[in-house]
């Protein structure tokens, strides 16, 4: 753990608990590289400006990152947050001088099974921006994980699917990829695949309703890359579809950029 890369210490870090205002993405680096590292770069960049109203040095964050790494050359994911220390309750709205906090783990290994997930009604604050405020997202994955669920899926109140806790959905309708629009936050992995895809998704309201007529469902992020769905509820869906395996195949093939 290194702020603006340099060691970290408890006061530095205290306020992110006791404040917890900020933003950060989060990517896998294997080989000192990241799928998307530029779409990861303006997503800091946007949130930067939008929490801090300033200007966010990418060359410094991407300097941070390889000095939090040192001669690892992974996998591991790598954790970017944006955040001032000198910011807390009282003080927030002063000027800010964000710093860069980077924190790395050992990333996940060998392929993940499919989920099951349970829908429930939560809408994240500002969905747009990947901000550290995650309360609600675990609250609503914890009750789901103890009913007997994997995760959960957040619908709006009339039922229209937005996102799971920590990752986009897409679904397969006939042999095409159809992510839900509603208010989510636009995910990186996501963004890849829509790019190299060979035939266009589409983007159109999905209510849980429209579940049973879909041919299978997946879930997106920068950690698990792409990850079948089995269910939602009590909807199920085959999880070898041929699309999916075209997905997955997609993004593993996705080059990389370099730190």
């Amino acid at each position: 753990m290194e702020l603006n890369g340099a060691p970290v210490g408890a006061d530095q870090v205290r306020v992110l608990a006791l404040t917890n205002y900020g933003h950060f993405t989060s990517m896998l680096v294997r080989d000192f590289a990241v799928r998307g590292l530029g779409l990861h770069l303006e997503r800091l960049v946007r949130d930067c400006r939008l929490l801090f109203d300033v200007e966010l040095d990418t060359d410094a964050v991407r300097r941070y990152v390889r000095h939090a790494l040192g001669g690892d050359p992974g996998p591991v994911m790598v954790r970017v947050t944006v955040y001032d220390p000198a910011l807390d309750l009282g003080t927030i709205g002063s000027d800010a001088e964000p710093s860069v906090l980077v924190t790395t783990r050992p990333a996940g290994r060998g392929v993940s099974e499919p989920l099951r997930l349970q829908a429930a009604r939560y809408q994240r604050e500002i969905p747009a921006v990947k901000h550290v405020s995650v309360f609600g997202a675990l609250l609503h994955r914890r009750r789901a994980q103890r009913a007997g669920f994997d995760d959960v899926l957040f619908t709006g109140d009339d039922g229209v699917v937005v996102e799971s806790s920590t990752s986009n959905i897409g679904f397969v309708r006939q042999g095409r990829v159809v992510w839900p629009q509603a208010a989510w936050l636009p995910g990186v992995t996501m963004a890849l695949i829509d790019q190299g895809l060979n035939r266009p998704a589409t983007t159109e309201p999905v209510n849980l309703s429209d579940l049973p007529d879909m041919e299978a469902a997946f879930v997106t992020n920068a950690g698990i890359g792409v990850r079948p769905v089995l269910s939602v509820d009590r909807t199920e869906w085959r999880t070898d579809h041929e699309v999916l395996k075209e997905v997955r195949e997609l993004y593993a093939e996705t080059p990389c950029e370099s730190l």
